[in-house]
């Protein structure tokens, strides 16, 4: 990857850790009736907060192992930006819920707030699109080098895809304004690393899974 691209990779990290702070100020300062402003559990606000939280975990998860598996510096630090900008978000989509006085749990499944209430549920793990398995978790932990940082570019498009699909249904459906550009913000963030993440994988002689 060149110096360019590092670069990007870096600034788009830093932005949006400034953004988020903005973005969290706008929400807790939107005034007005709280009966119109504040979402019920049900809501796509709720649901989007409570399930990207989950797959955010998780690409940091992914993230922090393949550091400890490669010594390659573009990898390691693609993989810090993105651990740092969706540890970021995720604490941003956490709070969110704390600001509106709701569970950060459901007893719905997943997704059920896009309206995919016959979505089969999770196996091995993968309780969402794009999540890895815990089989696929364990792989990553036993590969090293060039091994590592394949597997974990290629799971990682996989996750960013998932979340995509994910941050486009909050852009449609969610009410509270801050969020829904938080979530198109993740959903061109994301396919700028798609991108930036086949050249990578090109670069290695692999290509993505899907």
């Amino acid at each position: 990857m060149s110096g360019r691209s590092l670069g990007w990779v870096a600034g788009t990290a830093a932005a949006v850790l400034v953004a988020a702070g903005a973005i969290t100020y706008a929400v807790a300062q939107d005034g007005g009736d709280p009966a119109t402003r504040t979402p019920d559990a049900k809501s796509a606000d709720a649901g989007f907060a409570r399930d990207m939280a989950v797959h955010h975990q998780q690409a940091v998860e992914m993230s922090y192992i393949v550091r400890d598996r490669t010594e390659d510096e573009e990898v390691r630090r693609l993989a810090y930006d993105i651990a740092q900008t969706q540890a970021n978000q995720r604490g941003m989509l956490l709070g969110w819920l704390d600001l509106w006085g709701l569970p950060k749990v459901s007893a719905d499944p997943p997704m059920t707030w896009m309206g995919m209430r016959g979505m089969p549920p999770g196996e091995d793990g993968a309780l969402m699109p794009g999540m890895a398995t815990n089989t696929e978790l364990k792989k990553l932990q036993s590969l090293d080098g060039k091994q590592a940082e394949v597997f974990y570019l290629q799971l990682m498009t996989d996750h960013h895809k998932g979340g995509m699909h994910m941050a486009e249904g909050c852009a449609d459906k969610c009410a509270v304004g801050a969020e829904k550009r938080l979530a198109q913000g993740m959903v061109d963030a994301q396919q700028s690393e798609i991108e930036l993440m086949a050249g990578m994988l090109k670069e290695r002689g692999a290509h993505p899974r899907s």
